[in-house]
């Protein structure tokens, strides 16, 4: 974690020497797009579909109160009355499910340490279906390479590689802790998983949408790292 945030402070450094020496915006862009595709093809090449993070004691678990929420919203969101979750693009079976009817498939309980782009960590137990779960059900196409996230706080999305989004610790969770979601955690649905940083797992889930190309995500249309594994 702390070498890519090291990483990043370099390139962003070296784009602003790079600008003030005289080079156009349009090359310091280049080189850090450039570098970017290195990294990720770097990252894919250390990511294992079979590898699994491990479970800290739960003498580590971090005290909610401690374990820093966020939202992009001016208030906490909170779900509509006729909230559904809906899962498209390349599935054979479009379909729409309410949290009770994700509450009754297989759940994968977890407890997992969660790293922040700024630097913490901190532990929580998150209590969910799996995604290759939801997958498996819709009939995801062979074709689908990315999976898109999206939620109701105004609008923040991401998108993932099809490999850490089918990874076997990568859930839609609806628990934390042993409890329900609280609103400023991302109830009622959030996407969870140690394979990504914190701004990967999208909170206050609406849509999960199966494509043959990668979209962006509401940081990394901004800059940040689109691959982020962990």
């Amino acid at each position: 974690m702390a070498s890519l945030i090291t990483r990043r402070k370099l390139l962003l450094g070296v784009a602003a020497t790079t600008a003030l020496a005289g080079c156009d915006s349009r090359a310091a862009s280049m080189f850090l797009a450039g570098m970017e595709r290195w990294n990720e093809r770097v990252d894919r090449m250390l990511f294992s579909p079979t590898r699994l993070a491990p479970e800290p004691p739960a003498s580590e678990l971090t005290p909610e109160p401690a374990f820093p929420s966020y939202f992009i919203s001016d208030t906490i969101p909170f779900a509509p009355d006729n909230w559904m979750l809906m899962v498209g693009g390349l599935v054979a079976r479009p379909s729409v499910f309410s949290l009770e009817q994700l509450k009754r498939m297989p759940q994968t309980s977890m407890r997992i340490r969660h790293h922040c782009v700024e630097g913490w960590s901190a532990v929580a137990a998150w209590q969910g279906v799996q995604l290759r779960e939801i997958a498996r059900m819709v009939g995801a196409s062979r074709d689908a390479r990315y999976v898109e996230f999206r939620s109701f706080d105004a609008g923040y999305f991401s998108s993932w590689d099809i490999e850490s989004s089918l990874h076997p610790q990568t859930i839609l969770a609806y628990g934390m802790n042993g409890h329900a979601l609280y609103p400023d955690h991302g109830a009622p649905l959030r996407l969870y998983s140690p394979v990504k940083l914190g701004y990967k797992n999208v909170k206050y889930l609406t849509e999960v949408n199966f494509l043959p190309r990668r979209s962006g995500g509401y940081w990394e249309d901004q800059g940040y790292d689109w691959y982020a594994g962990v």
